[in-house]
């Protein structure tokens, strides 16, 4: 049995504490019309429903019709929001279903809109919420969350927010979204997760005026003040929950890499923008280089934005190339920043120096075409950066030039899919951050819920850029050996790619000696076993 607030969940049914309409509102347990007549009785809720009895199916269909009248993507993602936080069960079910039509919405690129747009649309709690005014009594605040036995947390401070920054308190729409997808995605039940706002402040001045805006009016922490703040959070985490996966989210690049490299060790975290973004980009070439007949040591490649996701992505084709037999994998890469091509001498963050050329600076067009660039990475947050011109470079280059504007949202995006195959006479291999039609899509959602799920069932007291690394090549191998002829799997097949990534993941950190979980022979079968699905049981009342 699990507990938790006000229910009780076992194999065959959930015993709740409360009756009547308060259980109506108990999200998690809530089956709206689909409580049967005797638990109606049984539960104080006999004419409190409507007289009919639906299946969870029958709900489904209700929801997709309710879904499709919205006109427009922002009142579909408050939509889904209510309805998630009225039944639990039943936003999973309809995620699971049209999970094509509903991953846009609920996460990239209509959460950019939902978290400029956070504020005004509010309208009840979900996750935790740490401020500058609250952080000394965390400890306190972790023990009003209404789950016991948390195992996933996703946490931002919302300063790079996609690629439109700092957005405030309204970044919290992320984490509330990304775990979504960890349990759509990886079967992560949902009384297991935290979305966590660190509301450290903001520097938006338009936020700081808003008399609606929910968060702190203050500048933001940085420097010592602004780890103290993160020490208190990740020590008071730990003590409660200290196996609970921490998943770092769009954190600013002059924060992302110190906060990854001062806690991973303290507890089990990584950085999704980083590490994950890292991930499906290595993934998605590796698959783009074997559409071409050619290997990534082949390869010359060029990362266009040097910012958490970039310098993410840069280091791990490096350490790709390294795994797969090259010398100097870094003289294969050319990183740029807003500055132009990183160059030894001029001042930089340590996370990019590795990176750094001897010679003169040099713009993207430049740097194409002195280092006979084949592969063209965006990550700039820069729209329309990758012009006419720039294609042109590219496929005087390679017979096939490998091109994949990965800047999210839509608005963010370096060039249209469609631009770039117009431009290369269809010869360019494309793909994108966010989703363009009949384009593969390169979305963390292929590698963060399998990393996660992955570290949380080897109870992993650390996740090492082995298991990350794990997580790429299990991804390029299931594209390869289920959709040959694609850079990704479809949106569909996200469950079965977290299971195969969840199941590579836990190999390595039994390999790499950080799994504390007594694990089976068959681990495919216990990681199906472990995933949760969204249906109804019994309702009783506690005795």
């Amino acid at each position: 049995m699990k507990t938790y607030e006000y229910f009780h969940i076992h194999d065959d049914r959930i015993e709740v504490d409360l009756d009547g309409i308060a259980l109506l509102r108990l999200t998690l347990t809530n089956k709206g019309t689909a409580y049967t007549l005797e638990e109606r009785r049984a539960l104080r809720l006999e004419g409190l429903l409507p007289p009919a009895v639906s299946t969870l199916d029958q709900q489904v269909e209700r929801i997709r019709i309710g879904f499709w009248k919205q006109p427009t993507p922002i009142l579909k993602y408050q939509f889904l929001r209510q309805l998630q936080d009225r039944m639990e069960v039943l936003f999973y079910a309809f995620l699971a279903r049209y999970l094509n039509d509903t991953l846009p919405i609920v996460y990239t690129p209509t959460v950019g809109e939902a978290v400029q747009k956070f504020s005004a649309m509010y309208q009840t709690s979900r996750g935790l919420s740490v401020s500058i005014e609250n952080v000394d009594r965390t400890p306190e605040l972790l023990t009003n969350y209404p789950f016991r036995d948390v195992r996933m947390i996703v946490a931002t401070d919302s300063s790079a927010i996609l690629g439109i920054g700092d957005q405030g308190y309204g970044g919290l729409a992320i984490p509330i979204g990304k775990l979504a997808l960890y349990t759509v995605g990886a079967g992560v039940a949902p009384y297991y997760t935290m979305p966590t706002a660190l509301d450290v402040g903001t520097d938006r001045a338009h936020l700081l005026d808003d008399p609606g805006y929910l968060g702190v009016r203050a500048r933001r922490l940085r420097g010592e003040a602004y780890f103290h703040f993160m020490d208190q959070f990740v020590d008071a985490v730990h003590a409660r929950w200290p196996g609970a996966i921490l998943q770092w989210e769009d954190l600013a690049k002059d924060a992302a890499f110190d906060v990854l490299a001062r806690y991973r060790k303290r507890h089990p975290s990584f950085n999704d923008d980083i590490q994950g973004t890292g991930a499906v980009a290595l993934a998605g070439l590796r698959s783009a280089c074997r559409l071409r007949g050619r290997s990534l040591a082949d390869e010359t490649i060029v990362v266009y934005g040097a910012g958490a996701g970039g310098g993410g992505v840069a280091a791990a084709i490096r350490d790709g190339l390294a795994r797969d037999g090259v010398a100097r994998p870094e003289d294969r890469i050319f990183v740029l920043d807003s500055k132009g091509l990183l160059v030894e001498g001029r001042a930089m963050e340590a996370y990019k120096r590795p990176f750094a050329k001897p010679g003169p600076a040099m713009g993207l067009l430049e740097t194409i075409r002195a280092s006979r660039t084949t592969v063209l990475l965006g990550l700039s947050g820069q729209p329309g950066t990758f012009t006419q011109e720039i294609a042109a470079a590219m496929a005087a280059n390679a017979e096939r030039p490998i091109i994949f504007p990965l800047s999210n949202p839509t608005s963010a995006c370096e060039a249209t899919p469609a631009d770039l195959l117009a431009w290369t006479g269809g010869r360019a291999l494309v793909a994108a951050g966010s989703p363009f039609p009949d384009t593969a899509q390169g979305n963390n959602a292929f590698i963060f819920p399998g990393l996660g799920q992955g570290s949380i069932l080897a109870r992993a007291r650390e996740v090492t850029d082995g298991m990350v690394a794990e997580a790429a090549e299990a991804l390029a191998a299931y594209t390869a050996e289920r959709h040959p002829g694609r850079i990704y799997p479809p949106v569909e097949d996200l469950g079965e790619v977290s299971i195969h990534v969840t199941t590579a993941v836990i190999r390595r950190a039994v390999a790499d000696g950080v799994a504390a979980a007594d694990l089976p022979a068959d681990l495919p079968a216990y990681v199906r076993d472990r995933f949760w699905q969204p249906r109804y049981l019994p309702v009783v009342k506690s005795r």
